[in-house]
């Protein structure tokens, strides 16, 4: 399983930002997915999910509203669709996955039900 972050960079606030998250050696429909955020120094925070088959979706709090997670099955490919930049949506982003057959995206979403990891990739949020 080999999971590739992409997309991040420097906007402002109010801003957006599109991560990509491209998967490959594996079956990538059967899997679900999670997006985590961390902080150097923080706990690492569970941003959003999306389940294998009936693209359920879940959200932490604090992007409720903002982020928009999604797949595309065809592309190997899970986006997360940032809306409305907050400085404190700064850090580093990563992309993970499990297969549904073990496991479902779920709230709250947590780091330890996700073996698979991708690198980081970082985000900042300054005017």
């Amino acid at each position: 399983v080999q999971l590739q972050a992409s997309g991040g960079g420097l906007a402002q606030p109010g801003g957006s930002l599109r991560l990509s998250c491209a998967g490959s050696g594996f079956s990538f429909e059967t899997y679900y997915f999670g997006w985590f955020r961390q902080v150097p120094g923080k706990e690492r925070e569970g941003v959003s999910c999306i389940s294998s088959r009936d693209s359920n979706t879940n959200y932490g709090d604090s992007v409720k509203g903002r982020f928009t997670i999604s797949r595309d099955n065809v592309k190997n490919t899970v986006y997360l669709q940032m809306n409305g930049l907050k400085v404190e949506d700064t850090a580093i982003y990563y992309c993970a996955a499990r297969s549904s057959f073990v496991g479902r995206c779920r709230a709250p979403i947590i780091g330890d039900d996700y073996p698979y990891w991708g690198q980081g990739t970082q985000v900042t949020v300054s005017s």
